[in-house]
């Protein structure tokens, strides 16, 4: 299967590394000539084009879009020339399916919020289909990056933020366990390698067992025992309220 990524940028970029890694499919990358990305298509080997002209042209099966959203109707204009079977998804937060099906109406239109994990092929991402065509086709792309989450189009909102936004307040979780690390001595490259397994890990194990957050915590916190102290703590200090907070903001 021929999969073409318009846009890479850095989501654009990071699909196109976990597709490649993945190997499964010919990739192909669409972006205005810039040495960045020609330097990544050198390195990952996949093709590059520089002209809508030319991507047309290759009839690929598959085109994620992953252009800025203001952009990405009239970018779509442009793709009128590709066979009515290939499959447009769009990585456009706020651009509708219905937006891109009047430009493209025998097309099957998907939208997506994917996250920056697709590059190492853990990325969770969030599906909208207009309805079952070509699901299969879909479904085979999206689920060498990561994990399909399929909702309706108008929750796609929100399993963006929690999905896309989510990686980064991890990654200050991540960063401020790293510094309580350090006071205790550790070094800093253990302490990331420790914090990277330790969520990696949890993760699975919520992924997995389908346990809900608390009963895992509660499998963890042994009456009177260390973990329940650190609990405390963190009630104390509003993290759950810090939490929810930035997503609402980040919502708005």
């Amino acid at each position: 299967m021929k999969i073409s990524i318009i846009g890479v940028g850095n989501m654009g970029a990071a699909m196109i590394k976990g597709l490649v890694a993945s190997g499964n499919d010919e990739v192909a990358g669409m972006n205005p000539s810039n040495p960045r990305v020609t330097a990544l298509a050198d390195e990952l080997g996949f093709t590059l084009f520089n002209q809508y002209e030319d991507l047309v042209a290759y009839q690929p099966d598959v085109v994620i879009m992953t252009t800025p959203a203001p952009i990405t109707v009239d970018m779509a204009k442009k793709l009128t020339g590709l066979d009515s079977k290939a499959v447009i998804i769009s990585a456009a937060a706020g651009v509708t399916i219905a937006e891109l099906k009047e430009v493209l109406p025998h097309n099957t239109i998907a939208a997506i919020i994917p996250n920056t994990p697709v590059a190492v092929n853990a990325g969770t991402i969030g599906l909208a289909l207009e309805d079952d065509t070509d699901k299969d086709k879909i479904e085979h792309v999206l689920s060498q990056l990561g994990d399909i989450i399929l909702v309706p189009e108008d929750k796609l909102g929100i399993v963006g933020v929690v999905g896309g936004c989510g990686p980064a307040f991890v990654d200050v979780f991540m960063d401020a366990l790293s510094d309580a690390s350090v006071k205790y001595s550790l070094n800093r490259q253990t302490a990331y390698q420790l914090i990277a397994s330790m969520v990696k890990g949890s993760g699975a194990l919520a992924y997995e067992t389908k346990l809900s957050p608390a009963a895992l915590r509660d499998q963890v916190t042994s009456p009177a025992g260390t973990t329940i102290r650190g609990v405390e703590a963190l009630e104390k200090n509003g993290f759950r309220y810090a939490v929810i907070d930035a997503v609402n903001k980040a919502n708005d």
